[in-house]
């Protein structure tokens, strides 16, 4: 299933469209990785997450944990 399938199945199932989902996902991940008390799972957790920048995108932070979770 591609991203786009993915927000768009969210979005129906919550009456808001895919573009708010993937905006509400981002503003999540961007609000944990900014937190600055972090506990060392945390850490962990965040750095295990391949990007390219410094904090994932929804779309890589969702294959990384589907990559995980498949193992």
């Amino acid at each position: 299933m591609s991203m786009r399938n993915i927000y768009r199945k969210i979005a129906k199932e919550h009456g808001i469209t895919a573009s708010e989902v993937k905006r509400e996902m981002q503003g999540a991940i961007d609000y944990v990785y900014n937190k600055i008390d972090k506990s060392e799972s945390e850490k962990i957790m965040q750095e295990s997450i391949p990007r390219k920048g410094g904090i994932p995108t929804t779309e890589e932070f969702i294959k990384s944990l589907a990559h995980k979770i498949k193992r």
